[in-house]
């Protein structure tokens, strides 16, 4: 069986720039085209698109990889809530920087 790894990327607003994430992921790894994002969302918003499609693709023993904690949530218990989904499912998660 393959372990993939599934990266993710958010920015908040329009004067933030997905690019210097998306080249983050690509140095950890991760395939272009198994990037999902999410733009001008801000991380109290738990209805992301990109967020969800991320997690839906991950299956056991794959790794969602992120650049930074606060891109994934801005809130320890949201981001405890998705750590603890990912690992139920034995989905690693890796922090870039």
């Amino acid at each position: 069986m393959t372990h993939i790894m599934i990266g993710y990327a958010r920015c908040s607003t329009d004067k933030q720039d997905l690019a210097a994430q998306h080249q983050e992921l690509l140095k950890l790894g991760v395939s272009a085209d198994r990037i999902y994002t999410d733009k001008f969302f801000t991380g109290t918003n738990r209805e992301r698109a990109g967020l969800d499609q991320a997690l839906a693709a991950v299956r056991s023993g794959d790794t969602l990889v992120v650049p930074k904690l606060d891109r994934l949530a801005r809130s320890v218990p949201y981001a405890r809530l998705i750590g603890d989904s990912l690992a139920s499912r034995v989905v690693k998660l890796q922090l870039g920087n």
